[in-house]
């Protein structure tokens, strides 16, 4: 098989508790995972070999998840209590692969933007910054 059908990705919000309950956010559209990134120091000194740079490794960032939502205000707008959070909260994605791979993360929402035009259907667009160490398995 040369790819997976990314069809069927769902997007999910834990509620707290203890055990956490997760439940799939409704009407998501594509979904732009973490974006992983690292910063490098660097360690170049004058007797670095044949004058070039020289890096190690540092901190790393989770970057962001974004999506699209088709915008319904019942559903969506318990999110707004997330944005006027302080503390991450915990989130998923799960991917419609055989192993229902799963990248589990806390993060803060950072931008909610709805949009109600007057030809198209009401769509917002949603931002989350990681928080730490997200975990896939």
């Amino acid at each position: 098989m040369a790819g997976i059908d990314g069809f069927g990705t769902q997007f999910k919000r834990g509620d707290g508790a203890g055990p956490e309950v997760f439940t799939a956010l409704a009407n998501v559209g594509s979904i732009s995972a973490p974006s992983l990134t690292r910063k490098t120091i660097d360690v170049t000194a004058h007797d670095s070999p044949d004058a070039w740079g020289e890096h190690v490794g540092g901190v790393k960032d989770g970057g962001e998840v974004s999506f699209d939502v088709h915008y319904d205000p019942a559903q969506h707008d318990v999110l707004i209590s997330d944005f006027n959070d302080e503390d991450p909260r915990n989130y998923k994605i799960v991917f419609p692969d055989d192993a229902a791979t799963t990248w589990s993360f806390a993060a803060v929402m950072t931008g909610f933007k709805a949009t109600a035009p007057v030809d198209d259907k009401l769509s917002a667009s949603l931002t989350f910054k990681l928080s730490g160490k997200p975990t896939l398995s």
